[in-house]
């Protein structure tokens, strides 16, 4: 019987160079706007999963959608701009 054994050992997950790094913390930072954004989108779209949407919660949804994808435009404004690399 042969026996299976892992090639690395299973403490590796908590090893230091799997931290993230500044520049990869600094570009979550610049995202945060629109992961906001897209989380609400997603809350909105859950609520509405088994129901059908009122006036008003039509009108969340939109709002959210929109403002979703303003966030994605300002950021891909300032990527183009050259603030976020």
């Amino acid at each position: 019987m042969e026996h299976i054994v892992t090639v690395q050992e299973a403490v590796t997950a908590f090893a230091d160079w799997m931290e993230p790094t500044e520049a990869e913390l600094d570009a979550i930072e610049r995202e945060m706007p629109l992961i906001l954004a897209d989380i609400e989108t997603l809350d909105v779209q859950i609520a509405l999963l088994e129901r059908t949407p009122s006036e008003l919660e039509s009108r969340r949804a939109r709002r959210a959608r929109h403002r979703a994808l303003a966030e994605r435009a300002a950021l891909a404004n300032r990527a183009g701009a050259g603030e976020a690399a």
